[in-house]
Order: C-alpha cells, then structure tokens, then sequence
C-alpha cells in the first residue's frame, strides 16, 4: 500500500469555476430580500452575513487544495524525487504558496470590509461595499487562474502514477531499451505492459503483482536507460533512476545477447558500470535474455569476455528467454529468495530482533529426575512485593496493560510527564517546549524594562566620566564585554528599523521583481531619449524654448526661465490644465447653458430608481411580481381549471 493515496485529491477548478461555485452557493444560502425601510443595523447584517460566508468559501475551498496536495518533505523519498523529475520541485511548491498566499489576501480583504461596513449608512453604501469586497475576492482569485490549471494537471498526472509502496519485497528490471524487460513482467506478474519492437515504449514506471511463498510481491517495470551523464538524462530515464535510487529490492539487470535492441554487449556493459553505485546493499541479478535467438556458448570469444565481465562479486547470472519461457521462473525464484534472505540478514542486525525472537515458541523438556525448579525471584524483589502488599500500595499500570484494557479508545498522551508551571500549557496547540518545559514560563516579563533602566543607568555614568579611562587601560574582558553591547545595540536598532519598514509595506501591492525590472529599464530608456532631445535643442542656435514661431516644445519644463514661469503664474488660466482648451468637460459637452440643470435633475432622477430597487449586486435577487396570481387568487371553485 503506497504512503500517499494521490487518487483522493479533488478536482482543482479553473478561476472562472471556482468563483462560479462560489458566489452561487453565496446566493443560495443565504437570504436576498433587504428593504430601505430595515434599521440599518439589520441592514449591516444582511450584507456582512454574505461576505462572511463568500469569505469562508473561499478559505475552506482553497485550505482543502492546499491539504490534499502532499507536501515534498512528508511522502516518501521515492515519491518526492519522482514528483520533482515530472513537475519540478520549485514550481509545484511555488503553486501551492501562491494559492495560500491568495487565502490569506482574501481573509484580510474580508476583514477590511467587515471594519468598514459599520460606516455604511444606508442601504446604497451597504451593497456598494459588500459588492467591492466580492469583486476584490474574484479578483484575487482570477489571478491564480495558471497556479489553478498548473495543480489540476499535476492531480491528473499524479492520480495515474502507479501505486507503489517502497517498503515492501520488489524486483526492479532496468537495463537498455528494448532487451525484454516488459515481456518478462507480463510473464512472472497479472500485468499487460505494451511490449513493441522499437525502444521507449514504456515511457514511465510499470507495477505487476505476483505471488510466491504465499507472499505478496510486486515487480516494477522502468523505462530503458542510455549510457550518458546523469544532466544529459531526460525525464523517461530519470524515472528509472529514481526508482533505482529508492527502492530497496532486487535488482534485475537485463542483457540482449543478440543485441538485437541496438546496442552491443560492451555498450551494455559500460551502462551497468555507470550505473552500478546505485545496486550498493541490494540483490543483484544479471539476467541474459533472448538465448532462443543466440546461446551464450555460440558468441565469440570477445563476447564471452564481456560477459565474463558481468560475474563478479555478489552479481548472479542466469540466462532466460521469454519467447520459450526457458530460465524465466529461474531468475524470478532466484530473485525472490535472495531478497528473502538479505531481509532476513538486515532484521537481524537491525535492535527488533529481540521482538522477532520472542515470536519464536520454546519447547518445555519433560523433567527427567521428577525434581521441582520453580522460578527464581530475587530476595529484594520478593521484599518489595511483600512490602506493597502489607502498605496496600497498587502497582502502577503500564502503558500496555492501559492499551490491552481500553483497545481502541486508547490515546498515547505524549505530554503527561512535562514538568509544566501550568497545567494549562500542556493543551496548548504550539508550545514551546525545550526539554520538556515551557520556554515562556523562564522568561522574565520585566527583562525589557530592567533593561531601559540600564542602559539610562550607563548613559548617566558616562556623561559623568567614570569610563573616560584611556582605551590602553581596558582589559581584554571589559573590551569584549562593550563591543557586545555595541552589537546588543546595533541589533535592535536593526529589529526597529526592518519592523517599521514591515509596517509601511505591509498593504502595498507586491510587484514581481521581472515587472520591476521592466519598468525600470522602460524609465530609464525614456529619460535617455529625452536627454538626447534637449541636447539636440540646446545645439540649435536662434531657437528660444516655447517660441510660437520656432515649431518646436520643449519636452521638460525645468528649462523654462524664470521670468517666464512668473508670467505663466501670474496669467489666468482655469485649474483643469491637464485638459485640452478647446474641448468642454464631459457632462457639459453637447448641451445649451439653459438646459445644465435640467440635464443634470434628470440624471439625479434616474439614479434614485435604480438606486431603490437595489438590484446591482450580483447576490440580490429580485421578484418582479409580489403576489403571484396563482399563489394568491384564493380557492378554487368547482368547474374551473383556466385559473392559469
């Protein structure tokens, strides 16, 4: 069973659908009539009850993405080296952090709102900020569209990975592509690997089941590994070496003797070279396949040196061919019993042995001279036991006879035996805890204050001269002992300075450094085109700055002089100087001066009615008709069925 079951992670949603799902469940579980004539504290309520609840959605929603997803440090090594090979260790955290960094925006836009909503003073201003607080949380959550698609393939590509449990007994089959090693998985397990006469057709890892020894074994089927450096290997290949890696099982190195898979035998030789560090502290077996085509006594004698050089220590081989199933349950039993007894070696180095040794039964022997040896009890021991007894002492009961009686509803309190100066701190869900105490209970509320105190202490002695010794009278401990101070001062100034500049940029959009980078050079490229231009003007003689005659601005105003900026301040000129002269404003433009404040009466008009039908939220609902005839037309008489 693999560590991580990666099938129950749910569906990751585009931006579109997750804000879909969002405000319709928004609009449906909570209410949608509110009326101008409600006291504007019920009025409050309606509207911060919707963004609470979108709110909360969004939280629960983006936390069970986050959750689902396994984290790199808690799966198994096998699978977070393979997850790094196919997705990219940096890329895939990168989405998760900027899916929680989101959760963590929109719970910080919710709590803005729910502050400001107490300021809204009617029905109008109530729905304009409950309807900015909604737009802002869609807003955050359409900027996480890529992160969104980018996880949904990572769950698709994870629910097909293969479930493999890297603890159990594995036979790994690796070597050149196209020797034979899924033909040999379809023979020995239940699986149906596709199996072509061109390399690469398995492009990722393979897991059959079988049994031997009424015991459960899986065999795992890699992808063909060439002989080069470990950076020219391309994802197909990394997962071979992943597995090889992390795996702890009985190797199985496929040969082709007839060499017919494109790569001679001293190829294949130099690839279990290469890749022979990564076989340390497992069952190795060189396994010459395809011998129906070519036996390995009819090779050349070159050939048969090569393959001299594949016996050495530790490395069994054996020849098989899974076209005539010839040495085939050879190399699997071989396989198995090797793994089965270096299992058995490395229990018994490992300190369970005693567990697996008291598993073994132990034969009475019948007495042969009918002499009683009862069990030896020492003398202090028997005291005690007596002692106990006689106080009426009970014995204290262990952890297991505590498990044996309560069964499931035992619970392993890690915490009893904390030496704690309250007993409160032992519930505490993050304490800090050093060597079973609380750290906070040994620190001294005052030490800030005492501290102040100090150093005005130090700042009045030396305003009075004790320390103006010469710097040749200090000795070595009291010079230590001020530039430590010097660096206790240093270092807080540095805290307070990084604080407040925290504080500053705590609300302040994030800019990506590339966006920045941009900007930068775009600023810098446009103040060298306007330099170029003023040094261009300055070289022409003849020509004045802002001269009507000459057909030429100047591009910066700090080359005006100044007498003429004094008679520019001191002309007429209307304050909207940012506007063309010769157009007038918007709500002005096309209309007579007689007919403004009608224009502008109407508008006020039209607003008022949108404005008290309440309807441009997204989360309100309105009925057109209040009594529904069919609803409210009272009983109906006998003979009539036209009421509708």
């Amino acid at each position: 069973m693999a560590h991580y079951n990666f099938k129950k992670i749910t569906v990751v949603p585009t931006a579109k659908d997750f804000i879909d799902i969002v405000l319709s469940k928004t609009q449906r579980k909570t209410p949608t009539v509110v009326h101008k004539g409600y006291k504007i504290s019920r009025i409050r309520n309606f509207y911060l009850r919707k963004i609470k609840y979108t709110q909360q959605n969004y939280h629960d929603k983006l936390s069970q993405v986050i959750t689902d997803f396994p984290r790199l440090e808690d799966v198994h090594p096998f699978y977070a080296d393979l997850m790094n090979v196919l997705y990219d260790r940096d890329h895939y955290k990168l989405a998760l952090g900027q899916i929680n960094t989101a959760r963590n925006l929109i719970d910080n836009v919710a709590k803005d709102y729910v502050r400001l909503m107490k300021y809204g003073d009617s029905l109008y201003r109530c729905k304009q900020l409950k309807r900015a607080a909604l737009g802002r949380m869609c807003t955050i959550m359409k900027r996480q569209n890529q992160s969104l698609q980018y996880l949904e393939q990572v769950r698709q590509h994870l629910s097909r990975l293969p479930s493999i449990d890297p603890n159990t007994r594995t036979l790994l089959v690796c070597g050149f592509p196209n020797v034979g090693k899924s033909s040999f998985m379809n023979k020995v397990t239940r699986a149906d690997v596709e199996v072509q006469p061109y390399a690469f057709t398995t492009k990722s890892l393979f897991v059959g089941h079988m049994d031997y020894k009424y015991l459960r074994w899986q065999v795992v089927d890699t992808p063909g590994i060439l002989d080069h450096t470990l950076e020219e290997r391309n994802t197909i290949e990394m997962q071979a070496i992943t597995a090889l890696a992390h795996l702890r099982s009985a190797v199985l190195y496929v040969v082709d003797i007839s060499e017919q898979c494109g790569h001679t035998l001293h190829e294949q030789l130099e690839l279990f070279n290469n890749i022979k560090p990564l076989f340390a502290n497992k069952p190795l077996i060189v396994v010459i396949n395809k011998i129906d085509i070519v036996r390995p006594d009819e090779v050349s004698d070159e050939k048969k040196e090569v393959l001299n050089a594949f016996d050495g220590e530790g490395v069994t081989v054996i020849s098989m061919s899974n076209i005539s199933d010839e040495g085939v349950m050879t190399v699997r039993n071989e396989a198995c019993e090797q793994l089965l007894a270096q299992r058995v070696e490395v229990k018994m180095r490992s300190k369970k042995v005693n567990d697996v040794v008291n598993r073994l039964h132990v034969a009475m022997p019948t007495p042969r001279d009918n002499k009683e040896r009862p069990p030896f009890i020492p003398q202090a021991v028997l005291d005690r036991k007596k002692a106990m007894e006689v106080e009426g002492t009970r014995k204290k009961k262990l952890a297991v006879e505590l498990e044996k009686e309560m069964a499931d509803d035992y619970y392993l309190d890690l915490r009893q035996h904390w030496d704690l100066k309250s007993e409160q701190d032992r519930e505490d869900v993050i304490p800090e805890i050093f060597l079973g105490k609380n750290v906070a209970d040994y620190i001294d509320s005052d030490i800030m204050k005492k501290l102040e105190e100090l150093e005005r202490e130090e700042e009045l002695r030396e305003a009075a001269g004790v320390y103006d010794s010469s710097e040749e009278e200090l000795d070595s401990e009291e010079e230590e002992i001020r530039k430590k101070a010097a660096e206790i001062r240093e270092k807080r100034l540095f805290i307070v300075k990084r604080h407040r500049e925290n504080k500053g940029t705590q609300n302040r959009a994030i800019i990506p450094k590339v966006a920045l980078a941009k900007a930068e050079a775009a600023r810098s490229k446009l103040a060298n085109r306007h330099k170029n231009v003023d040094e261009e003007m300055d070289d022409i003689e003849g020509i004045e700055d802002d001269d009507p005659m000459s057909g030429v601005k100047t591009r910066s105003r700090s080359k005006t002089p100044v007498n003429r900026k004094r008679k520019r301040e001191t002309s007429n000129f209307e304050p909207s100087a940012s506007r063309s002269r010769s157009r007038p404003p918007r709500d002005q433009s096309g209309i007579q001066p007689e007919n403004k404040m009608k224009a502008k009466k109407m508008a006020k008009v039209s607003q008022r009615k949108m404005n008290r039908l309440g309807k441009a939220g997204e989360a309100d609902r309105m009925i057109r008709t209040k009594m529904p005839k069919h609803l409210f037309s009272g009983k109906r008489k006998s003979g009539k069925t036209t009421r509708r």
